[in-house]
C-alpha cells in the first residue's frame, strides 16, 4: 500500500479497521468537546470520509471494530485527575443536551449516525484514552488473527496516537488514515503524523483514504 514514510506492508487477511471515539460528544455542538471550547465543525468535516472507509472495509469483508470513550454512571472508572482537569462549561459526568457528558449508555456517548456501527460489529467502550486500557480489545485482535491496524477517527493527538502507541508496542502494523482522522488543533494533527511516521515509522504508516481503498480492491458501491 503507498504510504509515508515508505510502503505500508498490507496483508488483507490480516487487516482490521479501528475507529476512534467518533461520538457525539466529540463531533456536534453542545457536547464535551465544545464545552472545552473548541470548533466541533472540524471534526465533523471529515465524517464522510470516515464513512467511506468503513463502508470500504465492510464491502471488502473486513473487521471493523468502533471504539466510545465513555464512562459508568457512578463515574467509578473516571479519575479525578480526569475529571476535574482545567474548567470547561459542562465536566465529565455533568448533564448536557446530549444527556450526562461521556457517560455510556447516553445520547451523546454514542457514535455518529454516518459511522454507527453495523450488527455484528465490534463496540469497545474504554474508560481512557487507549482504547487497550481496561479493555477486551487484545482479546478482540487474537480471535480475529490479525496483525495489521488501520486507524481513523478523533482526535488524532490524543485516542487515536495513544492506541496507535499501545498497538505497535503489542507488535501490531500500524497506519494512519491520514484524511478520516482530525484534532481541534490542525497543528496537533500535523506534528502527531509527522511523530508516527517519523525515525522509519517509529509508531506506523499514514496514507490517505483513496491509497486504502486501492489496496483493498474492492468495487465502489453502484
Amino acid at each position: 500500500m503507498r504510504a509515508e514514510p515508505f510502503d505500508f506492508p498490507f496483508e488483507r487477511a490480516e487487516t482490521a479497521l479501528i475507529v476512534i471515539d467518533m461520538q457525539r460528544d466529540f463531533i456536534e455542538p453542545g457536547g464535551f468537546g465544545a464545552a472545552l471550547g473548541n470548533d466541533v465543525s472540524r471534526l465533523a468535516a471529515i465524517t464522510p470520509t470516515v464513512a467511506r472507509l468503513i463502508a470500504g472495509f465492510r464491502r471488502a469483508g473486513l473487521p471493523v471494530i468502533h471504539t466510545r470513550e465513555c464512562h459508568r454512571p457512578d463515574l467509578s472508572d473516571c479519575p479525578p485527575a480526569k475529571r476535574l482537569r482545567g474548567a470547561p462549561s459542562l465536566r465529565i459526568g455533568d448533564a448536557g443536551p446530549m444527556g450526562r457528558i461521556l457517560v455510556a449508555g447516553e445520547p451523546g456517548a454514542e457514535i455518529v449516525t454516518d459511522c454507527a456501527p453495523a450488527p455484528g460489529e465490534t463496540v469497545i467502550d474504554k474508560p481512557g484514552k487507549g482504547a487497550f486500557y481496561a479493555t477486551p480489545l487484545s482479546d478482540v485482535l487474537a480471535g480475529l488473527g490479525v496483525s495489521r491496524l488501520v486507524f481513523a477517527g478523533v482526535t488524532t493527538e490524543v485516542c487515536v496516537q495513544t492506541t496507535m502507541r499501545e498497538a505497535n508496542d503489542r507488535g501490531f502494523d500500524c497506519l494512519l488514515a491520514t484524511d478520516a482522522t482530525e484534532s481541534y488543533f490542525p497543528e496537533f494533527k500535523a506534528a502527531a503524523i509527522a511523530m508516527i511516521t517519523a525515525q522509519g515509522g517509529i509508531v506506523g504508516w499514514a496514507a490517505p483514504t483513496d491509497a486504502i481503498l486501492e489496496a483493498l480492491d474492492v468495487p465502489a458501491p453502484a
